[in-house]
């Protein structure tokens, strides 16, 4: 089981912080979400709450990921960087495809792209995209980015992007690996096509029965090698929850120590040290399992 930090809705003075700490205590990842705008009024429901409520307040900050991405990376030596989840949709596949790859050579190719349609209409309509055609888009897009990050000339001709005779540089010196997020069966199908999955906050249980859909998608498909399942848990706590979500198939888990132990308004101060338990207390113990 590898445990990465999520950095949502964290007061942004404290993200370079909680990466150095994170960094050092042993955790794989800093998990960063992504919206460009968080618009007063929507007619669109949140999707993950039952009421359709956002679960943040409208003065919750959004960094750019690949611009803190690229901050934390200069800052660490071997945390690896996700995003939980960006969506190329809304922008320009040629830009994203851009500020990832210059993440990834900056880095050491240490960014995953975690990517999803995107649920908020509005933010679609203002930005200048189309909300209906997201998942198409997003799936043509994902192979045009494929071959930007090639080294050398490339050419693309798609439904929606064309792309003449060109070179972007710099290229990535290994392949970005691309995990996907969503619910639906057109989203498990995505996710088993490219390298993992990422999902929200869920049971055990409920993780467990996501992941083994996620191995029929990928046995229908005759995929094989490494996959990521990656994804919060509501109920583990301690190392032998831990060890059951991982023998259901969960490989990676989110998560924000401080919740644990002093709240989710813990002080800069108190999510360090609350790291530190938590590695402490959960990750050392699995790892020496692990030899």
């Amino acid at each position: 089981m590898r445990f990465a930090i999520s950095t949502a809705f964290q007061p942004v003075d404290h993200l370079v912080p909680i990466a150095r700490a994170a960094d050092e205590l042993g955790y794989d990842a800093i998990a960063v979400p992504d919206h460009v705008v968080d618009l007063e009024e929507l007619a669109t429901p949140y999707p993950y709450t039952p009421d359709g409520a956002r679960r943040w307040d409208h003065d919750a900050a959004w960094p750019d990921p690949w611009v803190l991405i690229g901050a934390l990376a200069a800052v660490t030596t071997r945390l690896r960087f996700l995003t939980s989840v960006y969506v190329p949709a809304i922008r320009s596949p040629f830009q994203v495809a851009k500020s990832v790859g210059t993440a990834a050579v900056l880095s050491g190719n240490r960014v995953s792209l975690g990517v999803g349609i995107g649920w908020c209409r509005e933010e679609f309509e203002l930005l200048g995209q189309d909300f209906t055609t997201r998942g198409r888009r997003t799936d043509e897009a994902l192979a045009l980015m494929a071959e930007l990050w090639k080294p050398g000339w490339t050419e693309f001709e798609g439904e929606f992007y064309t792309a003449p005779r060109l070179v972007m540089e710099p290229t990535p010196t290994e392949p970005v690996p691309i995990i996907v997020g969503g619910l639906s069966d057109v989203a498990f199908r995505r996710a088993a096509r490219h390298d993992g999955w990422v999902g929200d906050l869920y049971s055990i249980e409920e993780a467990s029965g996501i992941a083994a859909r996620l191995r029929a998608a990928r046995a229908e498909i005759g995929a094989e090698g490494d996959f990521a399942v990656i994804t919060a848990l509501n109920d583990a706590f301690l190392p032998e929850h831990f060890r059951r979500a991982e023998a259901g198939g969960v490989t990676d888990c989110w998560t924000m120590p401080w919740a644990y132990y002093h709240g989710l308004d813990a002080t800069l101060e108190e999510k360090i040290e609350s790291m530190a338990r938590f590695a402490a207390d959960v990750i050392a113990p699995l790892r020496s399992e692990m030899g």
